[in-house]
């Protein structure tokens, strides 16, 4: 009789066993889908920028969370000026914010003025200055991405 009873919880545990394994592989999974929907709506302004002083008065809008400002035309955004460097600045979306980095360029970066040294957060209306070329950078939370 106890061999039965013995067989018996052996089951039950062994049951138990892949009862918990399911219930993990499915939590994971579960989590692992709710990432995959936040990642995929995630969503940021466009980006607008207008070189200032230029006659046609163009401006180019962005919809990539990054973009290279530069001398390069590999560059998404290329402006042939002795003043910018190769890869001059970088401007990146993240932490829900627009952000602008010098990238070791030889004038300089600048914001409104000031220097940029470190990773810098932009606001809409921020006028951005590559070398000798100045830039108004406004956001378009209209159309998002």
């Amino acid at each position: 009789m106890s061999e039965i009873i013995v067989l018996v919880l052996r089951v039950m545990v062994a049951l138990a066993l892949y009862g918990f394994l399911g219930w993990a592989f499915y939590t994971i999974w579960q989590d692992l889908k709710t990432q995959s929907e936040v990642v995929q709506g995630h969503t940021y302004p466009a980006l607008i920028i207008r070189r200032e002083g230029d006659a046609e008065g163009k401006s180019r809008r962005y919809v990539q969370p990054e973009i290279t400002i530069g001398r390069d035309p590999s560059c998404d955004l290329p402006i042939p000026n002795t003043t910018i460097s190769a890869h001059h600045a970088r401007l990146a979306y993240h932490h829900r914010q627009w952000w602008v980095e010098d990238q070791q360029s030889t004038n300089g970066t600048f914001l409104n003025q000031e220097r940029v040294l470190t990773p810098t957060v932009i606001v809409s209306g921020d006028e951005l200055r590559c070398g000798q070329v100045t830039l108004t950078v406004t956001f378009d939370a209209s159309a998002s991405s």
